[in-house]
């Protein structure tokens, strides 16, 4: 038996995206997440379910950043291969996301320096902007053994 348990739902997600090889370990917790490859440009995405939710079955603030994470990390991929590691990630609130909306995130790199990427980023569902705010992450190399 497999721990995988995105394998065999269907999801309802908007065309283009797709699953984000990602559902293992903390990324099952907070999973299923998606991504849109558009040449260098990454958007992520995830449709917010009863286990993103908080009391008020809104999308909770630790997901909202969590997600975040990884779509403003997403800036700085070369590749699906390429692996980093978060810095420092600042966020601002500024509305929030409901049981069932489609929430989407991408973010654009500002700067760099030795390897450490400042990005800028954003979060929004349909026209309604949730998070913005900013990300400093460092590529690192991929380590033997390791799975998406």
């Amino acid at each position: 038996m497999t721990d995988d348990f995105t394998k065999s739902q269907s999801f309802d997600v908007p065309d283009g995206f797709e699953l984000l090889p990602w559902h293992r370990g903390f990324g099952r917790q907070v999973g299923p997440l998606f991504q849109k490859r558009d040449g260098t440009d990454v958007t992520r995405g995830f449709r917010v379910k009863e286990h993103h939710t908080n009391g008020m079955m809104n999308a909770h603030g630790g997901m909202l950043m969590t997600f975040a994470d990884m779509a403003w990390g997403s800036a700085i991929e070369n590749d699906e291969s390429t692996w980093w590691v978060t810095v420092r990630l600042l966020c601002d609130f500024l509305s929030g996301a409901k049981l069932g909306d489609w929430v989407e995130g991408a973010g654009k790199v500002v700067g760099e320096v030795d390897g450490i990427y400042t990005v800028e980023g954003r979060i929004w569902a349909g026209e309604r902007t949730l998070l913005t705010g900013t990300g400093v992450f460092k590529v690192i190399e991929r380590r033997p053994g390791g799975v998406a």
